[in-house]
């Protein structure tokens, strides 16, 4: 029977929940504990896969297929856990889950209501997987007060109760602003998050505290004094120029022994650090460093590519070298040259997205870094981008484009080279989807194998001639122009296992030209960083040295 951390968060959002529940279960690894995260969002919608990057920021994909919050990103990047569709759910999934079985009669003509009805959902998705791992870290998402996730937090004190005594603790990451004017870190904040959180029922054992300053021992006394905490459980967080110096600042402020000591562990197993100070060495000792251009049209908010950047840190990391993101608005390739925007970048890495906005600036990028033999990384969309580029520029077909985009302007306008997926092999059946079918959960989601050609640039890269990716994405590379492209030197070097997909194309006479139709930067790690990553970093440390 599992172990159950609840992480709930007070004063401010963006403290770093997500973060500081990666970080510990990183740290209960290392003491050689099993772990699995999940994330509990309050918000109405299903899933985040409708909902704007803007909003929300990037959508991880599971292995198994579902679109999750981001902060599943963290929990795989620092335990290495491949997060599940059993990992994260919303209020929007569990009042449907509710409405579906009373629909169905399952409750028996009863009044549906909050409780029991929807927080006994809750409490039925937090159990699963129980007898898997040692611990469960669940975090609530949003601030405590939110009336949205008062079902959470009621469900959570519920569960707390049910379960024996021992096998549950509460963590609260609040804020300890600092007023310069007085030189004063003011704690009310954080004691006022705390009683709003025990008016509800729920008492936190671990206060893990952000600040810019260091917190004095009298301030903690204080904070434990008020907020009935033990002073030894009082964690501060301070800002790191690195999150992956987390688990190694969190270890020295001593989270993962309060843990163990709520839950009376003893005695602790000592833990093994080795992996996170090789990590923290690869960030601090470089020896030298690369500027890398991400060309898209999320651009003002940087958590919409989270996985790639983060990804080229792991590339970095790899290569030792410091990897510097320039994010460049798509869109300004619509009415601008792009030579001047992209010259002096030692590589171009274009993203994935939807819809028509930017897309001919990505189509220009591509052409500079063929054209200029800079590396290029397409990814999804990025693929697609260059794919067409390819088509206009090289095979002579000056109207190729995307079905997508006909599909939006309403006209046909192009000869479709990327067109609509309508099937796909998945597992032992084929799915069917049609244009006109709702946008939520129909994509091509997940993972998905695919077959490398022998001799090929990404099967010397991945060592293998099969690989398994995931992917999300609607639109497709139309299989019927491969001979054409082929012939002009635009390899399809990777290709679904029954050969009519294509997954990844390379550029045969350009140093280190690639596009992929899936998502890599959803399986990279810093202590295991993604082969394609590590390998375009080098690539651009290449181009670099010829600068």
């Amino acid at each position: 029977m599992a172990r159950y951390i609840f992480i709930t968060g007070g004063v401010v959002s963006s403290l770093g929940k997500g973060l500081a529940s990666a970080a510990l279960g990183a740290l209960l690894q290392a003491r050689g504990f099993s772990v699995r995260l999940r994330k509990l969002d309050p918000y109405l919608n299903v899933d985040p896969g409708t909902m704007s990057p803007f909003e929300h920021g990037e959508v991880f994909v599971t292995d198994d297929g579902a679109e999750t919050d981001l902060d599943l990103g963290h929990y795989e990047r620092f335990t290495g856990v491949h997060a599940r569709k059993t990992d994260s759910i919303s209020s929007g999934r569990i009042y449907s889950n509710v409405l579906e079985k009373e629909r169905r009669g399952d409750y028996l003509g009863k009044t549906i209501q909050v409780i029991p009805h929807v927080t006994n959902e809750i409490k039925d998705f937090i159990r699963i997987g129980d007898d898997e791992v040692d611990f469960m870290l669940c975090e609530i998402g949003g601030t405590v007060g939110d009336i949205e996730g008062l079902p959470f937090f009621e469900a959570i004190r519920q569960f707390a109760q049910d379960r024996p005594r021992g096998q549950c603790i509460f963590m609260h990451l609040t804020l300890l602003p600092y007023l310069a004017a007085s030189g004063e870190l003011k704690t009310k904040p954080t004691q006022h998050s705390v009683k709003e959180l025990r008016a509800i029922g729920i008492a936190p054992d671990i206060l893990v505290c952000r600040s810019e300053q260091p917190i004095p021992e009298r301030e903690r006394e204080k904070i434990g004094l008020f907020c009935n905490v033990r002073k030894d459980a009082v964690i501060a967080a301070y800002d790191l120029k690195s999150i992956y110096e987390a688990p190694l600042a969190y270890h020295a402020e001593g989270l993962d022994q309060a843990v163990l000591d709520a839950f009376q562990i003893s005695p602790a197993p000592r833990p093994d650090l080795r992996k996170w100070e090789d990590v923290v060495d690869r960030i601090r000792n470089v020896d030298g460093e690369v500027n890398i251009a991400i060309v898209g049209k999320y651009t003002q908010l940087e958590d919409a590519y989270k996985s790639i950047k983060e990804a080229l840190t792991h590339g970095g990391m790899a290569n030792r070298v410091k990897v510097n993101v320039k994010w460049v608005d798509a869109e300004i390739f619509d009415r601008e040259d792009a030579a001047p925007h992209l010259a002096g970048y030692h590589a171009i890495l274009v993203p994935g997205g939807f819809g028509e906005r930017g897309t001919e600036g990505k189509i220009k990028a591509a052409e500079f870094a063929r054209t200029r033999r800079i590396p290029y990384l397409g990814i999804c969309l990025g693929m697609q981008m260059a794919v067409i580029e390819a088509a206009r520029n090289v095979a002579g077909l000056t109207r190729a484009g995307s079905e997508e985009f006909d599909h939006e302007a309403g006209a046909k306008r192009f000869e479709p080279v990327v067109y609509h997926l309508k099937e796909w092999v998945q597992g032992n059946h084929v799915v069917e989807r049609k244009v006109g079918d709702q946008k939520g959960g129909t994509m091509r989601l997940g993972a998905y194998d695919a077959t490398l050609a022998a001799g090929s640039r990404v099967a010397g890269i991945y060592g293998s001639s099969h690989i398994e990716e995931r992917h999300r994405h609607r639109y497709e590379v139309d299989i019927k122009y491969r001979e054409r492209l082929e012939a002009c030197g635009l390899a399809f070097s990777g290709m679904s296992p029954d050969g009519r997909l294509p997954e990844i194309v390379e550029w045969r006479d350009h140093p280190w030209f690639i596009g992929v139709q899936f998502h890599p930067e959803l399986k990279s790690k810093p202590f295991a960083p993604h082969p394609l990553f590590a390998d375009f970093v080098r690539a651009a440390v290449e181009t670099s040295r010829l600068v």
